[in-house]
């Protein structure tokens, strides 16, 4: 896994944490706030859903 550390906001407008990109399983791996559990999403559909948020 390739760590990452960026900010993106979801379709529904809430801020989750990127922090890593699995290239062998093409997923971007991602925490929500408040939510213990790591999230996943394959890139393609990361990439339509999701805006990057510049710090």
């Amino acid at each position: 896994m390739q760590e990452l550390d960026r900010q993106y906001k979801d379709p529904r407008g809430f801020l989750v944490h990127v922090i890593g990109y699995d290239r062998e399983k093409q997923q971007v791996i991602f925490m929500r706030k408040g939510y213990p559990h790591e999230c996943m999403q394959p890139v393609e559909r990361f990439r339509e859903k999701f805006k990057r948020v510049d710090a």
